[in-house]
């Protein structure tokens, strides 16, 4: 069993090499990304149970961080489906996955995903206790704590690197959420599972009331916390009620609890939020939890975009990543509708990677807009290798320049003969026109 934590031994003066490399891949210095571990702004989920080829810093002064959602239902059980999906998240550029496995052989899908990705993986332990329950018990708030621990072990001992635990679902905030009722109720699936147990039996949620028993176990794996947002609103109607503040509260002082057992933590947010309502609740809850890497979903930002949920959340996502949000889980076009394919997948991770990026930029991320400069020299001068290397989705730009590309034709099909780039440098003498001559 490890003695000492990673926030523990850089307060001791002592950094890995792993941290050296991830902080000269954001272009921090590893004095800075040490001090802010040690704050509790910045975490970097690993487990000490595996190796893993691409670590990545959450929080701090680092670019904005992508996570994508896989996993089986109790309709798709297929591991093959799975490891295709995190194929193809990581081929987008996604820097997470969250194994979110509720159907078939849970712990192979999630021992084939930790062992086949070179990413961070994360997890939401409750889902296996609540499948292993109505299984073997009849029912899911037939689950006991030690049925919750128990699962939060064996995913902890697999290799996750973060684990999703909706500590927060109280029995005070599911008073305040009874005596403020909503439109959508509880979206969390986590959530709402906790909270069906906590009304079931009247007693505390174990993962609050024995939250020094889930800190030990993340003690001994070098595992993050995720402290989930099991009150997060599933309507816009319902965004910034007292239900979700009250259970941000209670995330702010575990935080506190985490922070001084040496737990790495962060904390999730919302959910469906309107666009002006965006930017405040990132600042409340950066606030509350004492600059505490904020991971959103989302947010989405309208409740009708059926089939483009991907760019409502993106939408929300660039707010909310400009406002201080950290970690933007994607959402696919299939939200809300099913489950989604790999090719949802990769499209969900790009257009949250737009987003990151666009976030990246108004934050004054290092190398943010030297890409963008790069790309805008290329179009100046017509360069179109240059151009598609550096797109963020290579792929589907070289297949759309390629299928209406006139044979023969230096600009794009767009404008051809009245290309605005190439009329102006003949004018103004440019160089750069030689390029496409």
């Amino acid at each position: 069993m490890r003695k000492r934590t990673l926030m523990e031994e850089l307060k001791l003066g002592t950094a890995p090499p792993m941290l050296q490399e991830v902080a000269g891949e954001e272009g921090l210095e590893t004095d800075d990304l040490a001090e802010a571990l040690i704050n509790g702004t910045a975490v970097v989920p690993y487990n000490i149970a595996r190796f893993m080829d691409k670590p990545c810093v959450i929080g701090g002064r680092s670019r904005i961080k992508v996570n994508a959602n896989i996993g089986t239902s109790s309709d798709y059980t297929g591991i093959d489906d799975e490891l295709e999906k995190l194929r193809a998240a990581v081929e987008a550029g996604a820097d997470a996955v969250m194994d979110l496995s509720t159907g078939g052989p849970i712990d192979k899908v999630r021992d084939t995903v930790v062992a086949n990705s070179p990413i961070p993986v994360g997890s939401v332990p409750v889902y296996q206790a609540a499948v292993r329950a109505l299984s073997e018990k009849g029912s899911i708030v037939a689950m006991g704590p030690d049925d919750i621990f128990r699962a939060i072990e064996d995913h902890c001992a697999s290799g996750v690197d973060f684990i999703t635990v909706h500590c927060g679902v109280t029995k005070n905030v599911l008073e305040t959420l009874k005596a403020n009722p909503r439109v959508a109720d509880i979206v969390s699936r986590g959530g709402a599972f906790l909270a069906g147990w906590i009304l079931h039996h009247g007693e505390e949620n174990p993962l609050y009331s024995q939250f020094d028993r889930l800190l030990d176990i993340a003690r001994k794996y070098e595992v993050t916390l995720s402290l989930g947002d099991g009150m997060r609103p599933g309507c816009i109607e319902d965004a910034s009620d007292a239900a979700q503040i009250a259970e941000l509260v209670v995330l702010g002082e575990l935080v506190k609890r985490s922070r001084e057992a040496g737990v790495q933590c962060m904390v999730e947010g919302p959910g469906h939020i309107p666009l002006h309502q965006v930017e405040a609740n990132v600042r409340m809850a950066k606030e509350i939890t004492r600059g505490a890497p904020f991971y959103v979903l989302g947010p989405l930002v309208t409740d009708v975009a059926a089939g483009y949920d991907h760019i409502g959340a993106a939408i929300g996502g660039a707010v909310a990543a400009m406002a201080g949000a950290d970690f933007l889980c994607y959402v696919t076009p299939r939200e809300h509708l099913g489950l989604p394919t790999a090719e949802d997948v990769r499209e969900g991770v790009i257009v949250t990677r737009i987003a990151a990026h666009a976030a990246d930029i108004a934050r004054g991320i290092p190398g943010a807009s030297a890409w963008d400069l790069d790309m805008s020299r290329a179009r100046k001068s017509l360069d179109w290798e240059e151009q598609l290397r550096l797109a963020l989705d290579p792929l589907k730009s070289r297949r759309l320049f390629g299928e209406r590309q006139v044979e023969g034709e230096k600009a794009c099909s767009m404008c051809g003969d009245f290309c605005a780039m190439r009329f102006i440098a003949e004018y103004l003498g440019r160089e750069t026109v030689d390029v496409c001559e």
